[in-house]
């Protein structure tokens, strides 16, 4: 007579669960990684990817995915990210920065990753301010807006970090997407995983993203809707570089 279920040897094993995101509603973050997750599956890469996150929103990206993740300081997940490829040639190196950990502590260190023509991938999410800390102007903040530090308005000066990693590299693989175009951003994700696993040098793509609670349209998503698309999208270029 077979023994009772309860008395088998079963082997242990790890049950994958769902669960919620800890984004804000209607962060941006969430599609960038969905279009992220969608383009390892598609290149069958989950065993090769070193992912690396940035202080900041993006740090709550450490535990999304069951891929080898690392947290870095604030700004320097390329360095980190650049070194892990080093040592690990077969890795196939992700470096995932808000645009503040990128453009402004981290600039230095995206410049020269891009000037050297380092074999790894770099997203970054632009939603033109500091978001975690309270909504401050960020490099990518446009003129005029009002944020916890220019209450009266932004300056006139901000940064397109694209065309910036053009200049410096001409054979760099740049684009720029938007979360509002889920499936044209998995081509983007797709292209510039493919750009570094072929050996073919520096990959980056940035990403327009809604930041709802410091925009203050987390109920509103139609207002987030129109900054995005009427005010990012008409300022920042879409597509390839």
């Amino acid at each position: 007579m077979d023994a009772p279920v309860a008395e088998l040897a079963f082997p242990k094993c790890v049950r994958l669960e769902s669960k919620p995101h800890l984004f804000c509603p209607g962060c941006g973050h969430p599609e960038v990684l969905k279009a992220f997750g969608y383009a390892v599956d598609a290149l069958e890469i989950q065993r090769k990817v070193a992912f690396g996150v940035d202080i900041g929103c993006s740090l709550l990206a450490y535990d999304f995915f069951n891929i080898d993740t690392i947290e870095t300081h604030h700004g320097r997940t390329v360095p980190v990210m650049c070194g892990v490829k080093r040592g690990n040639p077969d890795a196939v190196a992700v470096a995932y920065v808000g645009d503040g950990g990128a453009y402004a502590i981290g600039m230095g260190s995206l410049l020269n990753a891009a000037i050297r023509d380092e074999k790894i991938f770099v997203i970054v999410v632009h939603n033109g301010v500091y978001a975690m800390t309270g909504g401050q102007e960020a490099p990518t903040t446009l003129p005029g807006t009002v944020t916890a530090t220019t209450p009266y308005g932004a300056d006139n000066h901000f940064v397109k970090g694209p065309d910036m990693i053009r200049h410096v590299n001409p054979t760099a693989w740049v684009a720029r997407g938007i979360t509002t175009r889920q499936l044209g951003l998995r081509d983007l994700m797709r292209e510039g995983l493919q750009h570094v696993m072929d050996g073919k040098g520096f990959a980056f793509l940035e990403v327009l993203s809604p930041c709802t609670l410091n925009w203050g349209t987390i109920e509103r998503p139609d207002k987030t809707f129109e900054i995005l698309e009427g005010k990012l999208a008409k300022t920042f270029k879409l597509g390839h570089f």
